[in-house]
């Protein structure tokens, strides 16, 4: 022991190491602690004794022998500096103490001074369950591996009456979790056993023990629980478990060993199945109880449309399918359905864009608080909307602090007011005394004395107490019937303590006991249906203030609503059950249809005036020349045109839904034709100014001819061809009216209402390919139109003298046109910008049109007075002047005056050279002698003479002319 002690006391060879150099070659091996061993993974023995290194990143394990555990470091790795991981902790084999002592049957065994295994120095305190008292030393300290004191034992307490014997119960009551019932429902069964205990009428040779746990509201957990109650002694003759999820699982595994069980805390519709769970009995409705009433309650206030957001279990699950049926029965519809398992946060942003008003939420408390917290930050409260919850919620659940969510006390409290509940009656709205010879406020007084707190109400399972005191007398008169009691349900019986997990008897006569169960409880008429569920009157409750006010009561199996009136809403009145939808068309801006309207009546005054003046000048030579007769036609296309601009303007603000397809077919005929007959004239001009006079071989004006018929031809060739395509498009798919609708906008006086703006249009099955047609061969000839105005504007005719302001018109239109198309197709959604950009093209192309190809004949006639024929010309005149011959003459003179101004620019040059030639021959002259004087009397070269007397070398002059 000696050398034991001081091998522990070494702070490094405690673990047998020795110092590690650092080396290149790896780590050294150290030795393995006392009691231990070294595991070399990969070595075997002979291979670790013939190297004294190991390579870096190479691990070893530390093991223990017997009953030792590894107390330090288990593992250790070899660093690139030659050292092991960890060095300044010693790694120790210590014994450990025996693993027995950390459980004890009927009871629990706290470990203290540390954790899992038990090391020295550790010690356990052990506990026993409810009705058993423990044999032993309450304490056991580990000392050198062993427990300084036997293990105790739990063994159930003796009775404390005289020759009753005891008969058990096993109860699982949830503390925790998501439903935390059982911290007032296992006081009030607690209670029950002593008020049935007490009675010498019931039962009066047994005396009825519970055995309990805490499930957890867990599944998991029960199942630990379940079976440490069926396979450790005594023997229950019935279990008691609380929540749904628990009560599936216990029900399912009881039938097993011929168990009856009954719940007082289990909603779930689901149990009500008697195939699945053949003897499972509860006291607490099932779920779908408030179903009728909140059916009953969408129908009073009015409600066609909810959503619904749940919990994913199978309780909640149940519940929403059988809702879904009920309403779909009624009428009603369930717009949206969400779930969720532990975060609540997607589907209520799901519920929130939805537009969700009437809500039905089925979840536990603690995930109620999370939703809450959602239905907060996404703002899903208020007057506009109502939640429906579940009852058995504690009064004050959004006041419980909660580490899961991130919400005041204030923002929980502001999110959930207004919310309906409804709940089971659980407590005997009437103040009569039943089975226990106690009142319902007599009951809550005893339990509120015995829970010790000054809140018992928000107490978890506060509400469901009665229905868990309830099911203790239920079962007890159950007992005492099988049993044949003195009381006045005696019969005769069966010895309960002959009851074992094989015996069917007995079960099957406590079946039957508890099937027909009927007697007054501190809940209120306690009786089974068929499936083995309460039947019970529902309790409507509404959150006003902060706290719970009732409003009505509903009983589903007489249809009888009683309505208190004490509902108050926080807009005055139920909500709606979706937002109101009102269609408001979008109508064009009066004032521009009357400004538009008015400009384009202008246009058609001025069209017939300069019509008038055509017809009626239509002698004059001028005009002749002009093709009167087309203009006359543009004239024409023009009033059509601008008349379409007044059905263009109209809407559903001036004509019924039934007219709108004959104003449809008034703007398409009437633009159609206008700009067929208006622009066709103009471009029939143009086309025949450039086929007939820009060919080469028809230079000379006197071979130039043109036949009008031809031209006339080309017009009816463009208007038939629009008149057929029209006819076509209106028999196979004519335009009818159809609806633009908009983003919904939502007025600040009323948020029940939201305004859904359309918008008419004029429209076709294949609305897309006709004005491809149209805009498609309409857009080449306007393209073709002003290359041929840009081909001509040098062209000089006297058959079309005002063929130049045709192209000036066709450069006008046809910009105007391929403009405002493709943007009124990009602007249509936008009516008083659409019908804008439309009609003022069309106002200001046909004002253009008209004033070009018209003011300026008005204009000449005025001024220059010729209003005469051409036969008046001839007689005064002798000759047909015309106004070919004019524009010949301007010509001329503007070619005479370019010629001028070259003649000046040239003798402007001649001028210059003179002075340099002069200039030339002055420096000759210095430089030589004058030469002799000619003998035929002529000057020498280089005098100074007037250039017309200079007699030297002609070319030198002819250079300088040149």
């Amino acid at each position: 022991m000696l050398l034991l002690l001081l091998h522990l006391l070494l702070p490094l060879g405690s673990d047998g190491a020795q110092n590690s150099n650092t080396t290149s070659e790896g780590c050294q091996i150290i030795h393995p602690p006392w009691e231990g061993g070294i595991r070399y993974r990969g070595l075997t023995r002979d291979q670790v004794r013939a190297i004294n290194f190991l390579p870096v990143d190479y691990e070893i394990e530390y093991v223990c022998r017997g009953d030792r555990e590894v107390v330090g470091p288990k593992v250790r790795k070899c660093l690139s500096n030659g050292s092991w991981t960890d060095m300044d902790m010693p790694s120790r084999c210590v014994r450990t103490c025996s693993k027995s002592y950390l459980t004890l049957d009927n009871g629990t065994a706290f470990l203290r001074g540390g954790n899992r295994p038990a090391l020295d120095g550790a010690w356990v305190d052990f506990r026993c369950d409810p009705g058993f008292h423990l044999v032993g030393s309450s304490r056991s300290i580990c000392a050198r591996g062993q427990w300084d004191t036997p293990k105790p034992s739990c063994q159930v307490k003796r009775t404390t009456y005289t020759g009753r014997r005891a008969v058990y119960i096993g109860a699982l009551f949830p503390m925790s979790g998501g439903w935390p019932g059982g911290q007032a429902c296992q006081p009030a069964v607690e209670m029950a056993l002593e008020d049935v205990n007490s009675r010498r009428d019931i039962l009066p040779d047994y005396e009825l023990k519970l055995i309990h746990h805490d499930s957890k509201c867990d599944p998991g957990q029960a199942t630990k629980y379940l079976y440490e109650l069926l396979y450790n002694d005594p023997i229950k003759i019935i279990l008691l478990p609380g929540c749904s999820s628990v009560s599936t699982l216990v029900a399912e595994a009881a039938r097993m060993w011929n168990l009856i069980v009954l719940s007082y805390g289990s909603s779930s519709p689901a149990l009500s199945n008697r195939q699945r769970f053949p003897t499972f009995f509860r006291t607490h409705p099932s779920a779908t109880l408030h179903n009728p009433t909140r059916v009953k309650l969408f129908e009073k206030w009015g409600w066609k449309k909810i959503a619904t957001i749940q919990q994913t279990t199978e309780v909640f699950t149940s519940t929403l399918d059988d809702l879904e049926e009920r309403v779909k029965e009624a009428g009603i519809e369930i717009t949206f359905r969400q779930s969720f398992f532990s975060d609540p946060a997607v589907p209520v942003k799901n519920l929130k864009r939805q537009d969700a008003r009437i809500i039905v939420g089925l979840f536990y408390e603690t995930e109620a608080r999370k939703v809450f917290c959602e239905v907060y930050k996404e703002r899903l409260f208020g007057k506009k909307y109502v939640w429906f919850l579940i009852g058995w919620y504690a009064d004050n659940w959004f006041r419980t602090p909660d580490p899961a969510i991130n919400c005041t006390e204030q923002e929980m409290a502001e999110a959930v007011e207004g919310h309906v509940t409804t709940e089971i009656v659980m407590l005997n709205p009437e103040n009569t005394r039943g089975i226990s010879n106690m009142t319902s406020q007599e009951f809550v007084q005893k339990l509120t004395r015995r829970l010790g707190s000054k809140k018992a109400e928000e107490t978890g399972g506060f509400q469901e107490a009665p229905l868990a005191y309830d099911a203790i007398w239920a079962l007890a008169l159950a007992l005492n019937k099988t049993s044949g009691g003195s009381g006045i349900h005696s019969s005769g019986g069966v010895r309960l303590e002959d009851f074992n997990y094989n015996n069917q008897t007995i079960t099957d006569q406590i079946y039957r006991a508890m099937n027909s169960s009927s007697f007054e409880g501190v809940s209120g008429h306690v009786v089974f249906d068929a499936s083995g569920s309460r039947m019970a009157r529902t309790l409507i409750e509404q959150l006003q203030g902060g706290k719970y006010m009732q409003i009505g009561y509903y009983d589903s199996t007489k249809d009888d609503l009683h309505w208190l009136g004490a509902d108050k809403w926080i807009g005055g009145s139920p909500p709606a059950d979706q937002t109101v939808v009102i269609k408001r068309f979008r109508y064009l801006s009066q004032k521009l249809f009357i400004s538009v309207s008015v400009l384009s009546s202008l246009g058609i005054v001025l069209a017939i005036v300069c019509l008038s003046f055509n017809i009626y000048n239509s002698h004059v030579r001028y005009i002749q020349n002009s093709q009167p007769n087309l203009n006359n036609l543009t004239a024409v296309g023009c009033s059509l045109a601008l008349a379409a601009v007044f059905p263009l303007g109209l809407d559903g603000y001036h004509i019924r839904a039934g007219h709108f397809p004959f104003v449809c077919q008034a703007r398409l005929w009437l633009l159609g034709l206008g700009f067929s007959l208006g622009y066709g004239s103009m471009f029939t001009k143009i086309w025949w100014v450039h086929t007939v006079f820009t060919k080469k071989e028809e230079k000379k004006e006197r071979r130039k001819t043109l036949e009008s018929w031809k031209l006339y031809a080309t017009v009816g060739l463009l208007v038939g061809l629009d008149i057929f395509t029209l006819v076509i498009w209106q028999i196979v798919d004519p335009l009818h009216r159809t609806i633009e609708s908009f983003t919904k906008e939502e007025p600040k006086q009323d948020i029940d209402i939201s305004i859904l703006p359309q918008l008419e249009h004029c429209s076709s099955k294949k609305m897309n390919t006709w004005l491809g047609i149209f805009y498609g061969y309409k857009g080449l000839l306007l393209l073709l139109g002003i290359f041929l105005a840009y081909e001509t504007k040098s062209v000089s005719t006297e058959k079309i003298n005002d063929h130049r302001a045709v192209g000036m018109a066709i450069y006008n239109v046809a910009v105007l046109c391929l403009i405002t198309a493709p943007v009124t197709m990009i602007l249509s959604s936008q009516q008083d910008a659409a019908f804008a950009f439309a009609s003022l093209a069309i106002v200001f192309s046909s004002y253009i049109t008209l004033v070009v190809l018209f003011v300026p004949k008005m204009r000449r006639l005025i001024t220059r007075g010729e209003w005469q024929s051409e036969a008046q010309d001839t007689m005064k005149t002798g000759s047909s002047t015309n106004n070919n011959e004019e524009e010949k003459s301007r010509l001329l003179e503007k070619e005479n005056q370019e010629l001028e101004k070259i003649i000046a620019e040239k003798e402007e040059r001649v001028s210059e050279l003179r002075h340099q030639l002069q200039s030339r021959q002055q420096l000759r002259s210095r430089r030589h002698p004058p030469t002799p004087p000619d003998p035929s009397g002529g000057l020498p070269c280089g005098t100074s003479e007037p250039p017309d007397r200079l007699s030297c070398d002609g070319s030198r002059v002819h250079l300088l002319y040149k």
